[in-house]
């Protein structure tokens, strides 16, 4: 059969050299492009990402802010620490010039009475020491039996008298080196939550 020739009811095709698919049907030819639906669903997909960012953003912003007030407020409580072994520290060297003062005061006191008792020799006679001879004496003689010996007797009774009730400095060293690792930990947490 040839195109174009008619037999019984059919009508004549309009153009003899039209496609035809494979159950006589012309095919369709579709415009390139997207769908209706995939241009929804693109849509919608960009919208998602574009909050999701935001959200993640957001957050990630909060955790950083927080952070960062976490570890200023370690760092204000390790200057606090540190204020407070200042303070102790002079507060052991106030003593400590307290306790010197207080010995050489009673070298001093031991020395003036031993020049004033030894007084009556100087000077009497042919051979009798002077009176530089006798202060030097005196003061060799009270310093050092209350030199060093008494000032480490008295810094040993101080500290057995203090470590009671006060803060030793490694106890302070021990809370100064905690707060330095509570803030390495908490850098690392951040680091983490980063990733």
């Amino acid at each position: 059969m040839t195109a174009g020739m008619t037999f019984g009811n059919s009508a004549p095709d309009a153009s003899p050299y039209a496609d035809e698919g494979p159950y006589g049907t012309p095919v369709v030819h579709k415009k390139a492009g997207m769908t209706r639906r995939g241009r929804v669903a693109i849509a919608v997909a960009g919208v998602a990402i574009v909050g999701g960012g935001t959200i993640w953003f957001q957050v990630h912003s909060a955790a950083v802010a927080k952070d960062e007030k976490e570890a200023a407020a370690l760092q204000i409580q390790m200057k606090r620490l540190e204020l407070e072994e200042m303070r102790i520290r002079n507060e052991q060297a106030s003593t400590d010039k307290k306790v010197a003062t207080a010995s050489a005061e009673k070298v001093q006191a031991a020395v003036d009475k031993c020049v004033k008792d030894s007084s009556d020799l100087i000077r009497k006679g042919y051979g009798s020491p002077s009176r530089s001879a006798v202060v030097a004496d005196c003061k060799q003689q009270y310093e050092t039996t209350d030199g060093s010996g008494m000032q480490a007797a008295s810094n040993a009774q101080d500290a057995s008298n203090r470590g009671g009730g006060g803060i030793n400095s490694p106890a302070l060293l021990g809370l100064v080196a905690g707060g330095g690792l509570a803030i390495a930990l908490f850098a690392r947490k951040g680091k983490k939550a980063d990733a």
